[in-house]
């Protein structure tokens, strides 16, 4: 158990277990996992990027390693949206590949394997992770859609300003944008959240990863992961092996080296955050299927990133 990947995956792996335990035994209905997600979604993810972003000054990080990151995850974003069409199901699949577990897994492997020096590096890149990938997946996701009601009207080629329109509206009048926005603009007055909004916006924060992985078990539940395995191992291996290669490549390339390089490849390296299964419920979209690809995501996690680790101790 000293095993810092271990001790990192294995309450993640038990939270799942529950949610699967709970469906299996009946206590939570398939018919309830909407409504679940719908609270998970427009409650406990609002509070948790708010309170998280509300302290977050711009002028005190180093974006260098993030800009890095963020280059790879722009690149294997756009690779697999051209592979699979700019659709919604492909921009889920996109985000499942990019987005990694960086809360709930990644603070304490970091804590554990790098110190506070690496957790320094790590909250960087969480400061801003949700608002590059979150807010980009949304502006796809609803250009994907107004496309899709665009052309249900029969709509022609001079409307589709307004398909732009609505997809710029729906991505930033939306649960994940407004409240990242508006608790970085709060960072920047240098005010602090007074105790008494504070004390339940931690404890709604608090709440998410727990619920967010009890659900993916719960949905688990009423899936059934053979029909989708294949599908989830390669996605897994895509977001565990592929994404940390290229962050990998990337960086070495640009001079990045020490420290920073090594947090940068094995946050890449995490399993699925759930914020994709948010993500997948919200637009019903490959439900199943990233329900199944976050379960063997985190469970191959316990091989791979111990891999990427390993390849990473003489670095």
């Amino acid at each position: 158990m000293n095993n810092p990947v271990i001790s990192a995956l294995l309450p993640v792996v038990l939270l799942i277990a529950i949610g699967f335990m709970a469906g299996r035994m009946g206590w939570v209905r398939a018919q309830a996992t909407k409504d679940l997600s719908n609270l998970v979604f427009m409650v406990l993810t609002p509070a948790l990027l708010f309170r998280t972003m509300s302290t977050v000054h711009v002028q005190e990080l180093n974006f260098k390693p993030v800009a890095m990151y963020f280059v790879a995850a722009a690149l294997l974003f756009g690779l697999m949206l051209v592979w699979q069409g700019a659709t919604r199901r492909a921009t889920v699949l996109a985000l499942a590949a990019t987005f990694s577990n960086t809360v709930m897994i990644g603070v304490p492997l970091i804590g554990l394997a790098y110190g506070q020096a690496g957790l320094i590096i790590l909250f960087t890149l969480v400061s801003v992770h949700a608002l590059v990938l979150l807010v980009l997946a949304t502006l796809v996701l609803e250009l994907a859609v107004a496309r899709e009601l665009a052309a249900s009207a029969s709509a022609g080629r001079q409307h589709m300003w307004l398909t732009m329109l609505a997809a710029v509206r729906g991505s930033i009048i939306h649960p994940v944008p407004v409240p990242i926005i508006v608790g970085l603009a709060f960072a920047q007055t240098g005010l602090l959240i007074p105790a008494v909004l504070d004390r339940p916006l931690q404890l709604l924060g608090n709440a998410f990863g727990p619920m967010a992985l009890v659900l993916v078990g719960v949905t688990l539940a009423f899936v059934r992961v053979g029909d989708h395995l294949k599908g989830a191992i390669g996605l897994s291996l895509i977001k565990n092996l592929a994404f940390p290669a290229l962050v990998a490549v990337l960086s070495w390339s640009m001079g990045l080296v020490g420290l920073p390089l090594k947090v940068m490849i094995v946050t890449a390296s995490l399993p699925i955050g759930a914020n994709v299964f948010m993500f997948s419920q919200r637009y019903e979209v490959a439900e199943e299927l990233v329900t199944a690809s976050m379960s063997v995501s985190t469970l191959l996690a316990l091989a791979t990133v111990s891999l990427v680790m390993l390849l990473l101790a003489g670095v």
